[in-house]
């Protein structure tokens, strides 16, 4: 657990921490003592959501500390003591019954994280020493994979273009020994995948396929699948200055599928996993793809191209096919695809659409019990003929400005042919600090999915 916020053991001398509810306060502080009781009330002290409450030995130390955790937060408020408690170790000596050991250090680790890669962090982070029971095997795989989609959102894109997203993916490959696949520029037309090539052929760097695989080969296939267009100007449909000023996050759905593959071969998953990389940069110069050309996809639909700023969806199309290709039981992919998703459901909560009702509410089940806020959405049947045009399979998008995000989805539907598939439309981003969650890049979905996926092949743990 090299450079994670955490303790080797759970016996090095460590400041204490207690984790109270607002509701159990007045309970809580009449056991202590008269000078305790003092201390919080000169400071106005009642467990509020958040609050953290320093308590000085008589040599000046801190003898331990009080945090308040409200009446209604869930476990990611500990990642706020990561975030604002002076440097040192420290152990949770009293917490929420409710507040699992292993999802506490979790929540500790995710808020632990910052990107320092340009400016360096202020102050070391706390370190936590293991809480009773952790299993943190779990806690590191979870923490490094949500911090390596962090890094890699978080990154601008003159350092994580189409090359370096490549280099990070290989990387990820050779750490667990994964088979690894690059198809690049014009082999991405001999080899079929002509709308990945479309979209990214502007770019100074060339567009490409990513393709990891691991496992054994009989193990139940789980693929992964994710869109990592590495910048988006929009393309000749040109964005705003204002909506391009984030878009080194448009990888982040390629950015989530790796940091998911971590997690998944950490952890020796009973799967053959395949991860697919859609990686491209949505540029502009002469050999731009134009709204209004048509262009016959990987499965043969052909697609007008409506609005060269829905590129997302036509990069994932191709990658999608490739994915069905080799029958896997389950598809997942990944992608920051409509500003509509977050219009509907703001910067915290992913939508999610299904093809497979148990697959849905597996999910529903596995977002309450992880923390981690998911939302399904509906594959509204009516509005799958708003994508029809007269001179073209499809086009790629609907009729009007409502409805963005099940457009999406409606159109990726089209290249599905996994018996259950769930498609994410993910932000990838936080606007503010919250606890467990700095500002700037974020892994969403990404406990979830790997509850989900646990509960559905987690018998039979791989041996190599």
């Amino acid at each position: 657990m090299a450079n994670l916020p955490f303790l080797a053991n759970s016996d090095t001398p460590a400041v204490p921490v207690h984790v109270v509810r607002s509701g159990e306060w007045s309970q809580w502080i009449e056991r202590h003592s008269e000078t305790l009781r003092r201390l919080a009330t000169a400071h106005d002290f009642q467990a509020q959501n958040g609050r953290i409450l320093l308590v000085p030995a008589t040599d000046g130390a801190i003898e331990r500390v009080l945090f308040g955790a409200g009446d209604k937060a869930n476990v990611n408020v500990i990642g706020a003591l990561a975030q604002h408690l002076p440097a040192g170790d420290y152990r949770i000596a009293f917490a929420p019954r409710e507040f699992g050991a292993t999802a506490t250090a979790i929540a500790w680790g995710l808020g632990a994280y910052a990107f320092d890669r340009y400016k360096k962090r202020k102050r070391p982070a706390p370190q936590l020493a293991p809480p009773e029971g952790a299993d943190m095997a779990e806690v590191a795989r979870i923490v490094e994979a949500s911090w390596l989609v962090r890094d890699l959102v978080n990154t601008p894109t003159n350092d994580m273009g189409p090359v370096a997203l490549h280099a990070a993916a290989e990387k990820l490959a050779e750490r667990y020994g994964a088979d690894f696949e690059a198809i690049v520029g014009e082999d991405l037309l001999a080899q079929n995948y002509p709308l990945i090539h479309a979209v990214g052929r502007a770019s100074a760097e060339a567009p490409r396929l990513l393709h990891l695989s691991w496992g054994e080969p009989n193990a139940p296939r789980v693929a992964l699948v994710g869109k990592g267009v590495c910048f988006d100007t929009g393309g000749l449909d040109l964005k705003p200055s204002t909506g391009m000023r984030l878009m080194k996050k448009d990888m982040g759905g390629a950015a989530h599928a790796l940091g998911l593959a971590h997690v998944i071969m950490d952890a020796k998953l009973n799967v053959r996993l395949d991860v697919f990389l859609a990686v491209v940069e949505n540029s502009v110069s002469s050999n731009a793809f134009r709204p209004g050309d048509i262009i016959t996809s990987r499965n043969g639909i052909t697609v007008e191209i409506d609005n060269t700023d829905a590129e997302g969806r036509l990069v994932l199309a191709d990658a999608i096919t490739r994915a069905c290709e080799d029958k896997p039981a389950l598809m997942l992919d990944f992608a920051t695809l409509t500003g509509a998703a977050r219009t509907a459901l703001g910067p915290d909560i992913p939508p999610f659409f299904a093809n497979d009702d148990a697959l849905a509410a597996e999910y529903a089940q596995a977002s309450i019990e992880t923390s981690d806020p998911v939302w399904r959405m509906p594959l509204w049947d009516a509005y799958d003929g708003d994508m029809d045009t007269p001179i073209a399979d499809i086009k790629n998008t609907g009729d009007g400005a409502m409805a963005g995000a099940i457009y999406g989805a409606l159109f990726l539907r089209r290249f599905v042919t996994a018996p259950a598939w769930a498609h994410f439309d993910v932000y990838a981003w936080a606007p503010k600090e919250k606890p467990s969650r700095p500002s700037g890049g974020e892994a969403q979905a990404l406990r979830a999915s790997w509850r989900v996926l646990k509960g559905r092949f987690g018998e039979k743990p791989q041996t190599k």
